[in-house]
């Protein structure tokens, strides 16, 4: 029996499909593999562009005060950066890399710590100074007693200071490579610019390059009102921490910035310091700390208003989710990238939402249009 025209010829079939097969599999593994090169560079790139977005109008600012010099600002944008940010984070790094990594050493070799013995003034403390002494003088004498049923919580607890210890250099590698990024980006902003609302147009139809507009509103409001404020509260608190001589400064800088970022407020690590220092130091010191932390504590209520007045209303359980969760997965710089890329996520997710057709209304069709007409 002959074959159909129609037929294909089964050889000629399978000899493309494993052809197409070979080509998509090669593909895959030079993208796989592409991907693999990059991965470490994706989250820096990333702040790196939330930076040159929420820098911009100062940027501009300062290039039309130099003249018109797009080069020159951007540099000196860089090193202004680099001074103001990088140079307090390194010193308050160096002190939390100091404090924490002995710490977490002696949890998550020995599983044990040595504690010194509580003051006496800390049974004055309302509500909990009596069994707080209590338990912190059993832990001095006998830490395997005090913390027997905690052990292996305990044990967690150094693995999570030693990584956090040993990723403290690799987290200020990323945010001065950001920070270059930024400067690189920002003379070639207006390219930038034209690339996003093409890449907008492509993947959602030339009427929906407002898209663009969205996103650059949301990483500004989110990175200046949100992240800008909690960055400056927790390196102006840890200068304090730094001066007033508390031990492992850096480390409650970091607390005040995840508590700043996730809109918990820095005022919860600001008070038991406090109570610390007007139980271990100088009268003097602790009432300089004491005014210093007044208007350090209170400064994201005049900031935020302002640098939020123009933002998107993105809800703070956003920012919190994106903030830890950017924290457990990349350190401290998903500290800043994940609450960004979850808000502007939110964001689109909900103007999606809101041009969704109305399933409540009925949508007639041309034939029952001019029924209805003709009725």
């Amino acid at each position: 029996m002959m074959n159909s025209p129609r037929s294909p010829d089964n050889g000629a079939f399978v000899e493309r499909a494993l052809e197409a097969a070979i080509r998509i599999g090669l593909v895959f593994l030079l993208i796989s593999w592409c991907f693999t090169i990059v991965r470490p560079f994706i989250t820096p790139i990333i702040w790196g562009l939330i930076i040159a977005v929420a820098a911009y109008p100062a940027y501009q600012w300062l290039q039309a005060m130099l003249g018109g010099r797009p080069r020159f600002a951007a540099t000196l944008f860089t090193l202004f950066m680099l001074l103001i940010v990088i140079a307090p984070t390194v010193m308050l790094s160096g002190t939390l890399v100091e404090a924490v990594k002995p710490l977490a050493v002696e949890l998550h070799e020995q599983g044990t710590l040595t504690i010194p013995p509580p003051a006496e003034s800390i049974r004055s403390w309302p509500l909990i100074g009596e069994q707080l002494h209590s338990f912190w003088n059993l832990a001095s004498e006998n830490i395997q007693a005090a913390l027997q049923k905690i052990g292996p919580q305990i044990k967690t607890v150094g693995k999570w200071l030693l990584a956090t210890a040993a990723g403290a250099g690799f987290g200020i590698l990323q945010f001065v490579f950001a920070i270059i990024i930024a400067g690189v980006l920002l003379p070639g902003a207006a390219g930038g610019s034209r690339t996003a609302h093409a890449i907008a147009a492509r993947l959602a139809g030339a009427q929906r390059t407002g898209l663009v507009e969205l996103a650059e509103k949301t990483v500004r409001s989110v990175a200046s009102g949100i992240l800008g404020v909690a960055l400056i509260q927790s390196l102006l608190a840890g200068l304090g921490f730094m001066v007033a001589g508390v031990p492992a400064a850096g480390f409650w800088a970091l607390l005040c910035l995840l508590f700043g970022v996730a809109q918990i407020g820095i005022i919860v690590v600001l008070v038991p310091v406090i109570i610390y220092l007007f139980n271990t130091a100088d009268t003097v010191t602790a009432v300089g700390f004491l005014i210093w932390s007044i208007p350090v504590g209170l400064i994201d209520n005049i900031l935020k208003p302002i640098l939020l007045a123009r933002g998107v209303k993105t809800p703070m359980v956003v920012i919190f989710m994106g903030a830890i969760g950017g924290f457990l997965a990349s350190g401290i710089i998903g500290l800043f990238v994940g609450a960004v890329v979850l808000a502007l996520s939110y964001e689109l997710f909900m103007l999606w939402l809101s041009e969704a057709p109305q399933t409540g209304q009925a949508q007639l069709s041309p034939a029952d249009d001019s029924t209805r007409s003709a009725s």
